[in-house]
């Protein structure tokens, strides 16, 4: 047995066979002449190393490839598995997937670009939720050609020159480089006729319109993201996604804090001298009922609980936080001013005991 047999007709294989073939038929005939069955007979441990010679060449697409073009002139380091380039192929099926080399037998084609887009929305959005349209300019698929890049009617084949890997070896010395195909620039495939749609590229741009669903509780900078609807891979190479990006505007009552949002609400001096009730409209257009004790102080808090703003994907609202400011009138009737000039008369000092407390001190420091 030599190397000059031809190795379909040494596996019994068609030269259109696939690699599921070819395995199993040198498993099966690896069995059958294996040396350790045949009590070490020469002439089935030669069979058996062409058996090893034949699959190590045809399970390598491109030894196939050059084997199918010059016979055994082709390939070069075969000799089963020894040399350089046996070595090569062993290192490579340890850090083939780290190094981007061969692994899963065949150049991933390049997914997608992925997109962004930036929406403004008002509170009142992000408490309820909104579900609306976005227009945007993408590449989409090529409609004629089906994104294959191929003229309709025809289709694209494998690359000769890299056997469809994308990718082409060459040995320098001790050493295996690897480069991109320079005929089929890494995609693994050829078109003879590029569609005149798109160029061959498989994808043209597009404008297109998307629903999109914003749910209740979002917040500045919350991203959105919507798998598949990015650029369009060339050739029918997955999508990319769109991303995306919430801004929520200035709002003329409340700021927010999470789930917290903050109010101030300016009150007479009168209602905080007396008490009350002041109502404060929420983003859901509820109205939140203030309870104020007499004698509420400027700058007091007051929180009502579960007023605030949704949990975004959960359960529940934050709270509503009220500070309040009391406003000193500036413009009086000669009635009211009558009336508090009375009340001043009849002022004791316990009615303001802070201030009161804080004149007696600063007396008392100067010497008063």
């Amino acid at each position: 047995m030599t190397t000059q047999t031809d190795y379909y007709e040494l596996l019994g294989i068609s030269r259109d066979a696939d690699d599921a073939t070819i395995k199993s038929a040198f498993r099966k005939l690896a069995i059958q002449c294996h040396p350790d069955k045949h009590g070490g007979c020469k002439e089935q441990e030669a069979k058996f190393k062409a058996i090893n010679e034949a699959y190590d060449c045809l399970k390598d697409p491109q030894k196939r490839a050059a084997y199918d073009r010059f016979g055994h002139a082709g390939p070069q380091g075969g000799g089963g598995g020894q040399g350089f380039d046996g070595f090569a192929d062993i290192f490579e099926s340890m850090f083939g997937e780290f190094m981007g080399g061969r692994g899963g037998g065949g150049q991933r084609q390049a997914r997608g670009a992925d997109l962004r887009y930036d929406m403004e929305i008002s509170l009142e959005d992000a408490f309820n939720g909104k579900a609306t349209d976005i227009t945007i300019d993408v590449s989409g698929p090529c409609e004629p050609c089906g994104g294959t890049g191929a003229s309709p009617g025809t289709m694209a084949k494998r690359c000769t020159t890299c056997a469809g890997h994308g990718k082409v070896r060459a040995q320098q010395g001790f050493f295996v480089v690897e480069r991109t195909c320079p005929s089929c620039h890494g995609a693994g495939q050829t078109i003879a006729d590029p569609c005149r749609n798109c160029r061959g590229e498989g994808r043209v741009d597009k404008t297109v319109k998307l629903a999109v669903n914003i749910p209740p509780g979002v917040d500045e900078g919350t991203r959105i993201r919507m798998a598949g609807q990015g650029e369009a891979g060339a050739r029918g190479a997955p999508p990319g996604d769109l991303y995306i990006f919430l801004h929520v505007k200035p709002h003329a009552l409340f700021e927010r804090e999470g789930t917290t949002l903050f109010a101030r609400a300016p009150i007479s001096f009168t209602t905080a001298a007396l008490g009350g009730e002041i109502e404060i409209p929420g983003p859901d257009g509820e109205v939140h009922k203030i309870h104020l004790h007499p004698g509420t102080q400027s700058g007091r808090e007051v929180r009502q609980r579960g007023a605030g703003m949704p949990v975004l994907q959960g359960r529940g609202r934050g709270d509503l936080v009220v500070r309040i400011e009391v406003e000193i009138p500036t413009k009086l009737s000669g009635e009211q001013r009558a009336l508090l000039e009375q009340f001043r008369a009849l002022e004791t000092g316990e009615e303001c005991p802070i201030s009161t407390g804080f004149f007696d001190k600063l007396k008392k420091a100067v010497g008063g």
